[in-house]
């Protein structure tokens, strides 16, 4: 039924260009995740005055599944948002762009998940992330039936912050694997891997089908400073792990050894979204039996496209299509 079934955080994305002396005098950790209360999302963007600010749907996995449906894939999407504005713009992003989502997704207690996207004159962005609702989703969320029918399944390691989105992502990956589902993981942030390591671990259970993570998440998680003990290690959890590395492209590693696809030229200007991007590209390519070389040499060639604009998804569905015939 579906080519990619995500599951994943629901949030609205504020995002504004700060200094760092933003970052330091609200004492915020720059280039990480984190997670925040809604008294102190509050309290940070009324501290941001007059700034303009850009709002658009957001989150992890949902910015992958997106650019996964905008490069010709079928998709659909488990969340979980509240009866507010930002809900209702959330979702109807989704459905307007032909994703499908669980029918449970609206709840009417609390509010829509939000995250602060701050941009720092090198291009770093640094997120705090109020959850709401989001952190509510569940197993009851999702529609196994179509999850069994999918080729990929996939899951954001941000939900191993919630223990019940905890549990239903360790649900999905059981039941799609009994199906012959592949499962793909992103570590997500290198906070996931120091703070909520053991969920993640479940979540991850005796592996899975394909990994995602950047140099700083594979190094955090084998707590090395070698990438090449990471990726030894990596390797036990998963037999295709793809490492992003910057400017300097990303890494497949395959049963058939560690290949190098090559970064490109790009006047970066906000790197949000280039991990999700680069996911969603790669699982689209594979999807289209491209190798998993292949698969990272797209995936290199859309986010080295999104970083030379702001925000963490290109301007409209249609952009995705005419990124890709560039590429081919």
């Amino acid at each position: 039924m579906y080519d990619v079934f995500g599951l994943g955080n629901a949030l609205v994305d504020i995002e504004v260009n700060v200094s760092d002396e933003f970052l330091h005098s609200n004492q915020i950790a720059k280039g990480h995740m984190t997670l925040v209360d809604s008294q102190r999302m509050h309290c940070l963007v009324e501290s941001l005055g007059d700034e303009p600010v850009n709002r658009c749907s957001g989150g992890s996995a949902a910015n992958t599944i997106y650019a996964a449906q905008g490069f010709g894939r079928q998709t659909a999407y488990v969340c979980k948002v509240a009866d507010d504005t930002a809900g209702k713009f959330f979702l109807n992003t989704m459905l307007q762009a032909g994703i499908a989502t669980n029918s449970s997704a609206v709840s009417n207690q609390g509010s829509s998940g939000q995250c602060l996207i701050m941009i720092t004159e090198d291009a770093e962005r640094t997120m705090n992330t109020d959850l709401g609702v989001s952190s509510a989703l569940s197993p009851q969320d999702v529609n196994f039936d179509e999850l069994k029918s999918s080729r990929y399944f996939y899951v954001e390691g941000y939900l191993s912050s919630s223990p019940v989105s905890t549990q239903a992502a360790i649900q999905c990956c059981q039941v799609a694997q009994a199906h012959g589902v592949k499962v793909a993981v992103s570590l997500s942030d290198p906070s996931m891997v120091e703070f909520f390591r053991q969920p993640l671990q479940d979540i991850l259970g005796d592996g899975v089908e394909q990994l995602y993570c950047n140099e700083e998440e594979a190094l955090a998680w084998a707590n090395t400073d070698r990438l090449d003990v990471a990726i030894a290690e990596l390797k036990d959890i998963s037999p295709e792990v793809y490492i992003t590395l910057g400017k300097a492209g990303s890494i497949a590693v395959t049963k058939n050894g560690t290949q190098e696809a090559k970064g490109l030229a790009a006047k970066a200007v906000d790197t949000t979204g280039a991990g999700d991007i680069y996911a969603g590209a790669c699982l689209a390519a594979r999807c289209q039996d491209a190798t998993p070389l292949e698969a990272a040499r797209f995936a290199n060639f859309s986010a080295a496209h999104l970083v030379t604009l702001y925000g963490a998804r290109l301007a409209s569905l249609a952009d995705y299509q005419t990124l890709l015939k560039r590429y081919t």
